[in-house]
């Protein structure tokens, strides 16, 4: 037997001679795509180390996860384009070729968007609820990428995407329905990291709960509560509620009221707004507003004052507040100022008019006006 017989002996309806031809370019196809692999990884590998963007480097982190099965995939479509086959052979080649690409494409889009999102992550000024937006971007991107794919592998297997998703309508949207409050929470999530309406370590009021956030889940919000038990917030529900945060306070309003006796001379309860400032004015971290006898109350002359304090600390304002009240008892004594408490007095009708003295009393304090027990505290 000859050279030339064996070249034309045929195997599945191919002479030995095309056999040889493909091989020979399913290995060309194999090594030519390795060799330019490898080139454009290197050029993109210089250039990255050039360059301070992350791009770059994400590009040849991707690049390098191209799978060898792709290259054999490929090289094996390849070499069959030089034989001929009865049938549906190629197009089976073909499909099956499709499919590797598509797995590929996945696997190179799931590494670039990891790689991305833990560069992020590996910021140390990024806050726990950043990270937990970028967990629940990556939890979406996922899966909106391998339900693409999915959909594009179903069409490449000659399943009709249309038909698919009619026939999955009903259950898909049962399944809606069921996971409809996770999924809102899952976004709520998003928006809470966003849109920034509070941060971890922000003291928030949330309709009769106070206290401070500790962390910003998928699905919840945990709140460290003044008492000292932990409160749990679906996010949907914070995105819903009118959230007070104080830590975003720069400067705190402070409204409070006395009242002197209705004995205090004319000229003295003139004098007392300008005291009032003297002393407020006299404290550090403080801006004066106003002092101004207010009205003739039920039992007292009532003044109010308003001044800021120019630091959001909750303690600070109460130790400034304490001293302004201890300056102004000392300032009230040697002028013979009291402070007013509300009486009730009792006359009694006797045959001689004689009217009886005020029977009972009880002590009178106004209230300073500047937010709750621990706000912004």
């Amino acid at each position: 037997m000859n050279v030339a017989t064996v070249l034309h002996t045929h195997i599945l309806g191919n002479e030995l001679l095309r056999w040889g031809v493909a091989l020979l370019v399913a290995l060309g196809v194999y090594f030519a795509l390795r060799i330019i692999r490898g080139i454009v990884r290197s050029r993109l590998t210089a250039i990255a180390e050039r360059t301070r963007i992350a791009f770059d480097d994400v590009l040849v982190e991707t690049l390098g996860k191209t799978h060898t099965f792709t290259f054999v995939a490929a090289a094996i479509y390849c070499g069959s384009l030089a034989l001929a086959f009865e049938g549906r052979t190629h197009e089976l080649l073909a499909r099956g070729f499709v499919l590797v690409l598509l797995l590929q494409l996945a696997l190179w889009a799931n590494h670039a968007l990891r790689a991305v999102l833990e560069r992020y992550r590996s910021d140390e000024s990024l806050g726990s609820g950043r990270r937990t937006g970028l967990a629940a971007i990556g939890f979406v991107g996922r899966l909106v990428l391998f339900t693409l794919v999915f959909l594009l592998v179903m069409e490449n297997l000659g399943i009709h995407v249309n038909t698919l998703l009619a026939g999955l309508g009903i259950s898909s949207l049962a399944v809606a329905l069921a996971l409809q409050n996770i999924l809102g929470d899952l976004f709520a999530s998003l928006s809470i990291v966003f849109d920034k309406p509070f941060e971890i370590g922000d003291f928030i009021i949330v309709d009769p709960h106070l206290g401070t956030v500790e962390h910003v889940g998928l699905r919840t919000t945990r709140v460290r509560s003044l008492s000292g038990e932990q409160l749990v917030f679906p996010n949907n529900d914070l995105i819903k509620a009118r959230i007070r945060n104080y830590k975003r306070m720069a400067e705190r309003r402070v409204v409070f009221a006395f009242g002197v006796l209705y004995s205090t001379p004319p000229e003295t309860v003139e004098r007392i707004p300008g005291m009032v400032r003297e002393i407020i004015e006299g404290q550090e971290k403080v801006r004066f507003d106003r002092a101004h006898f207010k009205e003739f109350g039920a039992s007292a002359l009532n003044f109010e004052v308003v001044y800021w304090v120019l630091d959001p600390d909750y303690t600070l304002y109460m130790d400034i507040q304490q001293a302004i009240n201890l300056a102004l008892m000392r300032a009230f004594g040697p002028l013979g100022v009291e402070f007013a408490f509300p009486t009730h007095t009792v006359y009694l009708e006797t045959g001689e008019e004689t009217p009886a003295g005020p029977v009972g009393s009880s002590t009178w304090a106004a209230p300073a006006e500047a937010g709750g027990e621990g706000a912004g505290g």
